[in-house]
């Protein structure tokens, strides 16, 4: 047979052992064409159509070769192909609060990548703002039923929220919303507050219009806008300032309670990072619902105060040893507090210690964009005495490095004391005292 005509196609990075593509002699590096005679373009195209009971595909191998492979899976059996993340589109706004743009120099290469892509949206739940969305898309999304998708909105009134994508010219977002509403597309959205222009009048036009899409909007999440110190030749913006974050609860907690009880939802929900810097109570865990917004740091500190609750019940003594843990200096109040009581139960000696940063600015104070060498700035070798415990959300996933390249060997080098990392919850921080227990017990 000769090649097909479609250039579209799939690279195989992995067979399954035992699965039907083994079964039918398909191996890694050929590349997967149509099935049932439909073209693949990327790896939802293959979820969508690999669902028939002996699905027909078309296969190329590494010489340029073509053939057709019937498989034959058992009932519910997966098809055991495995493909590569499709390569994310590019966006093209310059929004205002754009984070990448706020960078410093010197980073790694695909920090500085913007990506807006609604296949991620659906598979990996990133934000995209839909400016790039092209119709025939909008149709793939609704033929396909790729639900939930994560969408920034930021404001619903067209000329503002131009001026904040930075971007003429772009679809109306409530078009496309009430299009994908009407198609029963589940759609989580976000507001990134910028004081004096999306904020006041405007945010009630946007909760009002996106709450009159629910149920097929789910949650609206508003989070405060991030500044670096490096924003050069950047717009001027207003930080959200603890004074700000105070008033902005005053006025829309009550608002958040009223609209959800109206719709029997936790559907508008207010970043952690407004209470922190107001220094406000938290919402009961249970007005989160089931944390659509987590991700958005939505959530997150009223969940640990929880399960911080319940391990303290449940923790036992462990032997003598000192730790300290580094965070944020967000995060420092309520980490700081935990530690205590924990040290209580197990009799380890156990703090906080806060990192300024650094490599963003002291206007950035959550934990996970804590790099390496702000680490080494604030402490210094030989501090702190014990071990220095690194929450993993510090490091890049798979890679096991900070921001800036700094490995945690590299760090236990440089200050000269042991360094291991946990994951960042209260459980996680649990496992890994009980580890450094057992290693200081006789």
């Amino acid at each position: 047979m000769t090649s097909p005509q479609n250039r579209a196609a799939l690279v195989i990075n992995a067979v399954a052992d035992g699965s039907p593509a083994q079964r039918a002699g398909i191996t890694t590096g050929e590349r997967l064409v149509r099935i049932n005679g439909r073209p693949v373009r990327d790896v939802i195209d293959y979820a969508y159509l690999a669902f028939d009971d002996h699905p027909l595909l078309d296969i190329v191998d590494p010489a340029g070769g073509y053939r057709q492979v019937r498989l034959e899976p058992e009932p519910g059996e997966p098809l055991g192909l495995a493909f590569p993340a499709p390569e994310p589109k590019r966006c093209g706004n310059q929004c205002l609060f754009c984070f990448v743009h706020q960078l410093p120099k010197g980073m790694r290469k695909p920090l500085y990548v913007k990506d807006e892509d609604y296949r991620l949206s659906f598979l990996q739940g990133t934000y995209v703002t839909l400016s790039n969305l092209k119709p025939s898309e909008l149709r793939r999304i609704i033929e396909q039923r790729l639900s939930p998708l994560y969408i920034s909105v930021h404001a619903t009134e067209p000329i503002l929220r131009e001026r904040l994508l930075g971007r003429e010219g772009i679809p109306p977002i409530l078009e496309q919303l009430r299009t994908l509403a009407g198609a029963r597309i589940q759609m989580h959205t976000q507001v990134v507050l910028c004081p004096g222009l999306n904020d006041g009048a405007a945010l009630e036009q946007t909760v009002d219009d996106l709450a009159a899409l629910y149920p097929a909007v789910q949650s609206l999440a508003v989070v405060p806008v991030g500044l670096t110190e490096h924003r050069t030749h950047l717009p001027a913006l207003t930080p959200v300032d603890s004074a700000y974050a105070a008033t902005f609860l005053e006025q829309w907690l009550p608002r958040m309670r009223r609209l959800n009880r109206r719709l029997g939802e936790a559907f508008l929900q207010l970043a952690d990072e407004f209470f922190l810097k107001a220094d406000h109570p938290f919402p009961a865990l249970r007005a989160y619902g089931d944390l659509p917004q987590w991700e958005n740091g939505v959530g997150q500190v009223p969940w640990f105060f929880k399960e911080a609750r319940g391990l303290l019940r449940r923790a036992k003594p462990l032997p003598p040893f000192r730790a300290t843990v580094v965070t944020g200096i967000s995060a420092y109040g309520f980490i700081s507090e935990f530690l205590r009581h924990l040290s209580e139960k197990t009799g380890a000696e156990l703090r906080a210690t806060a990192i300024p940063n650094q490599l963003f600015g002291s206007s950035v104070t959550v934990t996970g964009l804590i790099a390496g060498r702000d680490i080494l700035a604030a402490l210094g070798p030989g501090q702190p005495e014990g071990v220095l415990l690194v929450p993993a959300v510090m490091l890049k996933e798979g890679a096991g490095v900070f921001l800036d390249d700094l490995t945690p060997e590299q760090l236990s080098r440089e200050l000269k004391v042991p360094v291991m990392t946990f994951e960042a919850t209260p459980s996680g921080l649990y496992r890994t005292l009980r580890s450094l227990g057992r290693k200081q017990a006789p």
